[in-house]
């Protein structure tokens, strides 16, 4: 059973790579979707929208394949950027730079990333989970690891940024490390089922 063929849906390098560790005590066999193969994100959720790029990935190649969706919802500003996160403005810096300005008249700074995975092989989904971390925005950027809102997010309890921690503490305490968590067992499981 080793070996199984798992696209990855996402054109990400650094998602691509995180993957790649976090699954490194599984027999998958790591592909990326096809070059330029786009998919419309039509979902009103994080879920929704995984579901969508691993059931049109898994489609296309007829391999399993493995989406996440995840963002940043900010309570003062209703849930914003949410599903919108990546494609709040053109870069990470402004992305950065209209976020906090849109916090300026609000002393409320609660926010959380939701990471939601999954698993489909085509039409069919096979696994489906949700994970969270609680913190708030800061006024400034703190620290050099990480990509996207990282620098501005401080996981709640730690006083830290994502970006001042190092990758470990980061899968440790992040909700993709704590999606990945519950998507582990999920997995263990789905290779068993093959396996009879």
């Amino acid at each position: 059973m080793d070996n199984i063929p798992l696209v990855i849906a996402s054109g990400n390098e650094g998602k691509i790579k995180e993957f790649q560790k976090l699954l490194e005590d599984f027999p998958f066999k790591l592909l990326t979707q096809p070059f330029g193969f786009e998919i419309e994100e039509t979902g009103t959720t994080f879920l929704e929208n995984a579901r969508i790029k691993a059931i049109a990935v898994s489609k296309e190649t007829g391999n399993l394949s493995l989406a996440d969706d995840s963002g940043l919802s900010v309570e003062a500003l209703g849930g914003a950027p949410g599903i919108y996160s990546s494609r709040y403005a053109n870069s990470d810096e402004e992305r950065i730079k209209k976020l906090l300005s849109e916090l300026k008249p609000y002393s409320n700074r609660k926010a959380k990333f939701e990471c939601a995975l999954c698993i489909a092989s085509r039409e069919k989904v096979l696994v489906e989970v949700t994970g969270f971390c609680e913190g708030q925005i800061t006024f400034s950027k703190k620290g050099n690891n990480g990509f996207g809102y990282d620098p501005i997010f401080q996981v709640s309890g730690l006083g830290e940024t994502f970006a001042e921690m190092n990758y470990e503490k980061k899968m440790q305490v992040g909700h993709r490390g704590n999606a990945f968590k519950l998507l582990k067992p999920e997995l263990k499981k789905l290779l068993t089922l093959n396996e009879k």
